[in-house]
């Protein structure tokens, strides 16, 4: 019948065989696909059948942040609110009536331990609903946000009826209660530290297969085989196939580059694996180096796309990530200021992100693991949540976890506990109030300690490296210091312009597009060749930036022989032009490996650049002392020793972390890193000064740091609470005019046909307001709010919905039902009597805070007390962007 709906088929994360609409032509049915269909593709069956799928597992765009369709207590009023302590669309009380046809998910502790264990990556976004005003649409219709006051008031009463209980096990209860942040950030904390370690020492394997083996024990890498230098143990495979066919220094040349192309091949192929298809009307220009989104070529888009869009003619083709890919971190952002990106932190993401990182580092490219180890960490602090209902079913209370464990991944990345807390605090926390601060020091610590007593570098040492300066600086190194700073911040960002340019030419072309893995292997296949023969560049990350920052000592068995430590001016020239050499080749190669389909960081490739800059730096100031000793300004300096108090060491590492600054715009955070890596109070100041002036110059060249373009290219809704644009209008600007289907309006009747609610369900569908709202409006006076999810929840729930009136006001006179089980037809445990609501003269900077601090979806907008709009929250994360660019044009 017309205006009627079927329910969907039930769904989980795989397509179904033969349904052209959800199967991506490049996948098999292993494909994340998006969900669910448009609102306007079925029909509704009558009778009591739900719209939704009876699995509450099978994930929808109205989901909440990081999980499937998580549970939700309908919060009633503390002053009497007409809405009853009922549920919303996806939670009901254990002795709620309701709980019968809408089961609680709370569960036995086996039952969720098995949740927790089991994979269940939530890749649904919502369909592109074709907007039948195409200028009212709002941003990312698949994305949605997050509540965070509705959370908050739910942990409210939840801690209240918890607390009521007086008791001897209530009070167990409450204590039980307080415990479970404790218990989850220590398991958090061991965990990561437990994955970091089987990463370090899985990498330092697999990365010395690509010269050889060993012999004794092929677990072992060179090192370890052979601790004391070279020995017979250590075979390189040119001598394993007696020199066939190259002679035995070429063919260790052609097994070194065919081993780089195997495992960036295998890595790039394990990320492709959780590719995620989200049909969507915008098309995104992407630099693509986490998720990846990128359009899928037209000849795809009949297999990809939506019936409903291609009859339309409204859908572009379908969007695809990977979420696998990268680093991560600017995701992780986006996901902690409260939107949702489903799938992106689940079992499967997490262990195919930690094979392929093993593999991605293993093949000698130029990145790093300490920005995936962020995205680990968080989906281990997602996963474990799971164990715990307080946590488990509350997304702002998911939040305080998910930013302890983002922290314990810089952690045990860099060997630097406090160095995390400040990255948490400082990068990727939306909120961060005390009680999350204090547990994210717990967690780190708990990090911390496991990392030391696992000894995955076998120093007994938690730090990526350690070096110790023995020679305090001189102060006429201050100018020398300053000048690393700047040239360390313009290279950060020139790097970011850089790799914007690379992305907009070389990732533009088709082939480079469609086929993922043919830009790996290029990469790959030009660092083996260019990286082969220089010495630096050949070395793993982590430790040529060891070399580039350690003072030059004989004693020091894990330096390398790569000449830079000249004992005398002679010998300085040389070593400038191999490092001017492998400046160039590292910063090339950092530039082109940036964006690929493999698991990547660029922190440690970003340190590596600016050491390299650094140690040439150091030995062009050391050279200076040497040819003229005299100079007053450093006669004592040159007297000191026959290679002068210049330590080279110590620019190189004060340049890494000057361009680490300019490449992610992190100061405290990196200023306590070099402290933590050191251990040296006596180069805190150079180390703060150096990137104070780097953030100043990088933000003078460019004002993007690298996850900034990133969430910017690839189009994802961020709301940046740390950098406030300059306001000169008021909420008018954004308020689109009122329109009828917009709106409910009860002045004539508080009964309203359920049909005329569905309609206008839909057109805020087609808006793209998956998660927006329905203002309730009686004689032009605001009285309440009705939230879409909850709307489609009870209007599912109906058992006839083409002749049901819906209650949508409360009204005292009418009667319970015989039976005292709740009306379905009574709307007004859904409605929100007292919506937060601004005067439409508000200036933009309320408005801004409202989002920002109270994490709102939307505003409702008034004129003189009467209801005149409302807006969204991408709504004005649309507008920030179209003055920001306004701005930048200007």
């Amino acid at each position: 019948m017309p205006g009627r709906r079927h329910a969907p088929r039930q769904r989980d994360n795989t397509a179904e065989a033969g349904d052209p609409a959800l199967q991506d032509p490049d996948e098999g049915p292993s494909n994340y696909l998006s969900g669910p269909p448009s609102p306007t593709s079925f029909r509704r069956i009558p009778r009591n059948m739900s719209r939704r799928p009876s699995n509450p597992d099978v994930p929808d765009e109205r989901s909440p942040l990081l999980t499937s369709s998580r549970s939700r207590i309908r919060i009633s009023s503390a002053h009497d609110s007409p809405r009853a302590p009922l549920l919303s669309r996806n939670q009901s009380y254990a002795d709620s009536v309701r709980s019968t046809r809408h089961h609680s998910r709370a569960g036995s502790w086996g039952q969720r331990l098995i949740h927790a264990l089991a994979d269940r990556q939530e890749a649904s976004m919502a369909e592109s609903k074709g907007s039948l005003f195409p200028d009212d649409r709002v941003w990312y219709d698949q994305f949605t946000s997050t509540d965070w006051v509705h959370d908050s008031i739910a942990d409210a009463y939840r801690v209240k009826a918890l607390r009521s209980r007086k008791d001897f096990w209530g009070r167990i209860y409450v204590l039980w209660d307080g415990a479970q942040g404790w218990i989850l950030s220590a398991c958090v904390g061991f965990i990561v530290a437990v994955l970091a370690y089987c990463v370090n020492v899985t990498e330092a394997t697999a990365f010395d297969y690509k010269d050889g083996y060993c012999a004794r024990h092929w677990y072992l890498s060179e090192k370890r085989c052979c601790p004391h230098g070279p020995c017979t143990d250590w075979r390189d495979w040119g001598e394993v196939l007696n020199g066939i066919p190259f002679g035995q220094k070429w063919t260790d040349y052609a097994a070194y580059i065919c081993g780089v192309i195997a495992l960036a091949s295998l890595s790039c192929l394990l990320t492709l694996t959780t590719k995620t298809v989200v049909p969507s009307a915008y098309r995104l220009s992407t630099l693509d180096e986490n998720l990846a989104a990128a359009p899928v070529r037209d000849n795809d888009t009949d297999e990809a796309t939506s019936p409903r869009q291609i009859i339309e003619g409204a859908g572009n083709p379908p969007m695809i990530y990977y979420s696998a890919a990268g680093s991560g971190v600017a995701e992780v952002r986006v996901i902690l200021s409260g939107f949702v990106l489903h799938g992106f932190l689940g079992l499967k993401t997490l262990i195919i992100k930690s094979l392929g990182l093993v593999l991605s580092v293993a093949s000698g490219l130029s990145l790093g693991k300490e920005g995936p180890y962020v995205h680990i960490a968080s989906c281990v602090g997602n996963i474990a949540c799971r164990m715990f209902s307080k946590y488990d079913r509350n997304d702002a209370k998911r939040r305080e976890v998910l930013s302890a464990a983002a922290a314990a991944g810089v952690a045990v990345a860099f060997g630097a506990p406090l160095g995390g807390v400040l990255f948490g605090l400082e990068e990727v926390a939306y909120f961060f109030p005390a009680k999350t601060l204090f547990r994210t020091f717990f967690c780190c610590i708990t990090a911390a300690l496991t990392l030391k007593f696992l000894n995955p570098y076998g120093t007994h040492k938690i730090v990526m490296f350690q070096v110790k300066y023995v020679v305090d600086w001189e102060y006429f190194e201050l100018g020398s210091f300053i000048l690393v700073g700047v040239l360390g911040g313009a290279a950060g960002a020139l790097f970011i312009k850089a790799s914007r340019h690379w992305a907009k030419t070389f990732r533009k072309i088709p082939a480079i597009k469609r086929y993922p893995l043919v830009e790996v292997v290029l990469v790959a296949f030009v660092t083996g060749v260019v990286g082969y023969w220089n010495v630096f560049t050949k070395l793993p990350v982590a430790k040529l930036l060891y070399n580039l920052a350690a003072p030059c000592d004989d004693r020091d068995q894990n330096l390398e022989d790569l000449g830079i430590c000249p004992d005398t001016i002679n010998e300085i020239p040389p070593a400038l032009l191999s490092l001017f050499a492998a400046f160039l080749i590292k910063g090339f190669l950092t530039i082109i490996t940036f964006g690929i389909k493999v698991p990547a960081g660029i922190y440690v490739p970003s340190m590596v650049v600016g050491g390299l800059m650094g140690r040439l730096i150091g030995h062009c100031v050391q050279w200076a002392v040497m040819a003229f000793p005299a100079w007053g300004i450093w006669d004592n300096c040159a007297k000191m020793s026959p290679q002068t108090c210049i330590q080279p060491g110590v620019y190189g590492l004060i340049a890494a972390g000057s361009t680490m600054c300019g490449v992610t715009r992190l100061s405290v955070t990196l200023a306590v890193i070099l402290f933590e890596l050191t251990g040296s109070l006596d180069y805190v100041l150079p180390f703060s000064l150096a990137i104070l002036i780097a953030k100043w110059t990088a933000d003078a060249i460019e004002p993007l740091s690298i996850y900034d373009l990133l969430t910017e290219m690839n189009s994802y809704p961020f709301l940046n609470n740390k950098h406030k644009p300059i306001f000169t209008s008021d909420l008018a600007d954004i308020v689109p005019r009122v329109r009828k289907e917009r709106i409910i309006d009860i002045t004539n009747s508080p009964v309203v046909p359920a049909s005329s609610l569905r309609t206008k369900l839909e057109y805020l569908h087609k808006a793209g307001e998956l998660d927006g709202g329905l203002p309730i409006v009686r004689d032009e006076i605001l009285v309440g709010l009705i939230p879409a999810p909850d709307l489609e929840y009870a209007l599912d729930n109906l058992p006839d919905e083409g002749s049901s009136m819906c209650l949508m006001a409360n009204v005292p006179s009418i009667d319970d039902s015989d039976d005292g089980l709740p009306d379905p037809s009574d709307f007004t445990p859904f409605i929100d009597p007292a919506p937060v609501a601004l005067d439409i003269r508000s200036p933009m900077d309320l408005v801004y805070e409202c989002f920002v601090k109270l994490g709102l979806r939307y505003i409702c907008v008034l004129r003189d007390g009467r209801y005149a709009g409302m807006t969204h929250k991408k709504t004005f994360v649309k507008y920030i962007r179209e003055l920001e660019e306004k701005e930048g044009t200007m």
